[in-house]
């Protein structure tokens, strides 16, 4: 019937190959690896499930921030994250539970198959098609798209996961699928705890910094050095996975690989890291300083796509955003905290007012919309470090006090602080925490924090709190998992 309609239409003959085209941009599994250029193009093709703007690329960190108070939601706009700010997600929310799920494993999940692909291929990675040393090469990538699955289960275990300090990790955590899935034929697997899941991640990244490059070459896309993963961005993303675990004395270890004892603070060794001068100069395009270790980008060819891209979110429409999400001004609001000076530099160049309402502008570009999506600083490393001093010396450290004061006196000079402005370690404590507050304002680190320390989700507006004891406390596992997964567990 279809070799006779057409026919009729005169358009091709009734050739089997016509009718079971093989597109010409697609490649089988036999010949993915069969040349240098296509297994880098697959490696680039990791960081693009990663960054689509329903993950990593915009909504992810979105999602981290409206959580808590410090945004205020103005436009009721279900599709925009109204549910995730006012905690009414359910198993069924398509464009948040179902949506962020389904992206994190989509990219965990290519990042298996492209790792078993180089495992079943490295027999091939010889003379004359490859250049000697390739398998170095291949670690490389290894390291890569190990990184990048750890990345991706660590946002999850943030989101749909009790956090590491409720029960030291023994709560359900996530499916832990470390083997690419290319048919529905494993789609049932049990929940591993979170202390696993993190054992993973570590293990993931730990693979990462012992066989990424130090640093790209010279020669290469001066980009890469921000925009792809090296050794020191798994250095600084195991001090954010030991933080959120609690584990403060392996924060200070893997901290003191990039940051000196003492001022001026600059990693040593690999990609030399460095606080920029000014925080307006991290936030300009082209957003790659060194202070960037890693973040995603994107050009009007290749945008995070409608209503996932950051200024979309938090610029006004005077400034070519659409204002879905204003500062809170109200008491409890970052706004409102007396540590946040207004002459900081974190408010005078990165915060707009339009007429009665504050913005956030850290993401300046308007439509196509194509600022970069951070993932990690190297003032987070620097906090990490200092609230890990704190934490395990009991006192009010110097280097902390220093580390602090390198990040704060950046933006607020007249700010910094002195031992004899605290009182207690505690008391320096939670001067690091008001730090991360400002510092990483709409960067998707607030739910990171809040989670970490098992604390209270702050209510706004005339949403309530959330005690750490509530049902929504974390997100429900998606019914699109529930329904094909027999072995899953609801939370």
């Amino acid at each position: 019937m279809l070799c006779t309609a057409l026919l009729a239409l005169g358009t091709v003959s009734c050739q089997k190959d016509r009718l079971n085209p093989i597109p010409d941009t697609a490649l089988s599994d036999q010949v993915v690896f069969a040349s240098p250029t296509r297994i880098l193009a697959q490696v680039n093709n990791l960081y693009s499930y990663v960054k689509v703007g329903g993950f990593y690329g915009g909504r992810f960190q979105i999602f981290s921030d409206i959580r808590a108070n410090d945004f205020i939601n103005r436009t009721s706009n279900a599709v925009t994250g109204l549910t995730v700010w006012n905690h009414t997600l359910t198993e069924a929310s398509q464009n948040d539970v179902i949506n962020t799920w389904g992206f994190g494993y989509a990219a965990i999940n290519q990042a298996n198959v492209f790792l078993d692909g180089l495992d079943a291929n490295e027999s091939k990675f010889v003379a004359p098609l490859f250049p000697a040393g390739y398998t170095a090469t291949a670690n490389n990538y290894r390291g890569e798209a190990r990184l990048l699955r750890a990345l991706s289960y660590y946002a999850l275990l943030q989101l749909y996961a009790r956090p590491y300090a409720d029960g030291n990790g023994s709560k359900p955590g996530l499916p832990l699928r470390l083997k690419g899935e290319t048919t529905d034929a494993n789609n049932n697997l049990a929940r591993s705890t979170v202390a696993e899941v993190y054992t993973q991640i570590l293990a993931d990244l730990t693979f990462a910094e012992q066989n990424l490059p130090a640093t790209y070459p010279a020669g290469a896309n001066p980009s890469l050095n921000v925009t792809r993963a090296h050794r020191n961005t798994a250095i600084a993303l195991k001090t954010r996975v030991y933080l959120s675990m609690g584990r403060y004395a392996d924060v200070i270890t893997e901290a003191n690989k990039l940051v000196p004892a003492a001022a001026p603070f600059v990693a040593p060794t690999g990609v030399p890291h460095a606080l920029s001068a000014s925080i307006a100069t991290v936030f300009a395009p082209t957003q790659e300083t060194a202070e960037s270790i890693l973040s995603f980008p994107f050009t009007a060819q290749d945008a995070p796509g409608t209503q996932n891209q950051l200024a979309y979110y938090y610029l006004p429409t005077s400034l070519g955003g659409n204002g879905e999400y204003g500062l809170n001004t109200a008491a409890g609001g970052i706004l409102a905290d007396p540590g946040f000076a207004a002459t900081d530099a974190r408010r005078t160049a990165l915060i707009a007012t339009s007429g009665t309402e504050s913005f956030l502008k850290k993401y300046p570009t308007g439509t196509p919309y194509t600022d970069k999506a951070p993932v990690i600083r190297y003032a987070e490393v620097l906090l990490n470090l200092a609230e890990a001093r704190v934490r395990t010396t009991n006192s009010v450290d110097p280097q902390a006090l220093a580390l602090l004061n390198a990040v704060r006196g950046r933006s607020n000079p007249t700010g910094v602080y002195t031992a004899a402005s605290f009182a207690s370690a505690s008391a320096l404590t939670d001067a690091i925490l008001l730090e991360r507050r400002i510092e990483f304002l709409g960067e998707g680190i607030r739910n990171f924090d809040i989670m970490r320390l098992n604390a209270t989700i702050p209510g706004k507006g005339s949403v309530p709190a959330i005690p750490n004891t509530s049902t929504n406390y974390v997100w429900p596992i998606p019914s699109s998992e529930l329904a094909v997964n027999t072995l899953m567990t609801r939370n």
